[in-house]
């Protein structure tokens, strides 16, 4: 299923874009069941919910316009967030263009094309603002202590139960589904504070600064060994890359997170950003009105506008 939170007539609904990827069924004007109130509702509500949502998918009670609404991210706010760094090409290439951004040597050095020994020992994690959550259509709008606006191509996974010192098949199952996510940084202002070895935190926390969509897919309907995963500025492509370039897999994440710590249902990690998937490694930073989009294999094309303060 292609899960949507949406906003209709000024309430929050979800529901499952249908196979025309016109139409919504909207779980939430069909249903008072508490488990359609909002997208964790639904996550919560684990299997007999989703098999639920599966029958008015298949049959559907109330069917919307996908034009006639605004979506939204589809958890609007996650119970927590994590962004991991998994693609070794990403590392290297930004590693190289560190001047672009500021002078001397990169924040994490690279030598001969060889990263950091702790990136292939730890699927290693940083902690994202939960509540800049934004979602497709919606304006990405600039923090005015940056000069240089990034984007990060990325997918990642919600969780769908709580799991502690998990094994790889627990992980595995835990998973509740996938989306698009673009990790939209200050690169001038990370690279700055990240040398102080902690962060990053204003380079990554601001308002609009995570976005993710346009819908969630369920875990059922993904294999994420190998999509495609394509950025857009102003209609021409400017990278391309593959999941199957990640030196771990989520599970594996899972299974490193949940070493004598409880991770709950709604929680979400990000893969990091594919290689070549940011303007970092291209040369190509964003500027104000950009339509910057994001494709990836089954989890659909995420679009937003990009919009500089004053």
């Amino acid at each position: 299923m292609k899960l949507v939170t949406f906003e209709t007539g000024g309430a929050r609904h979800i529901g499952a874009v249908l196979p025309d990827e016109a139409t919504i069924s909207d779980f939430t004007a069909a249903s008072d069941t508490a488990h359609f109130r909002d997208m964790l509702a639904l996550i919560d509500g684990g299997e007999r919910a989703l098999d639920a949502a599966r029958a008015l998918e298949a049959k559907p009670v109330s069917v919307r316009e996908l034009a006639s609404v605004r979506l939204l991210a589809p958890v609007p706010e996650p119970r927590q967030m994590f962004d991991c760094l998994c693609f070794e090409k990403h590392l290297i290439q930004s590693a190289r263009n560190g001047h672009l951004v500021r002078g001397g040597p990169p924040v994490i050095p690279v030598n001969d094309g060889k990263i950091p020994d702790v990136y292939k020992e730890l699927p290693v994690y940083y902690k994202c603002n939960r509540f800049s959550v934004i979602g497709a259509g919606q304006d990405v709008i600039r923090p005015r202590y940056t000069t240089k606006l990034d984007y990060e191509m990325e997918f990642g996974v919600f969780l769908g139960r709580s799991v502690k010192n998990a094994t790889l098949e627990e992980a595995e199952k835990a998973i509740f589904g996938y989306c698009i996510f673009n990790d939209v940084s200050a690169r001038d202002q990370q690279m700055s504070e990240m040398r102080g070895m902690l962060g990053p935190s204003k380079g990554k926390d601001f308002d609009t600064g995570n976005v993710m969509g346009p819908w969630l897919v369920t875990a059922d309907a993904v294999d994420p060994s190998n999509l495609s995963m394509s950025v857009y500025i102003n209609g021409e492509q400017v990278s391309s890359g593959t999941s199957a370039d990640m030196m771990w897999s989520f599970p594996q994440i899972i299974v490193h997170s949940t070493q004598d710590e409880t991770r709950h249902a709604g929680e979400f990690f990000g893969s990091g950003t594919v290689g070549g998937g940011c303007g970092l490694e291209t040369g190509r930073l964003l500027k104000d009105g950009d339509i910057l989009e994001m494709e990836v294999t089954g989890l659909g094309r995420l679009r937003n506008r990009i919009v500089f303060q004053s």
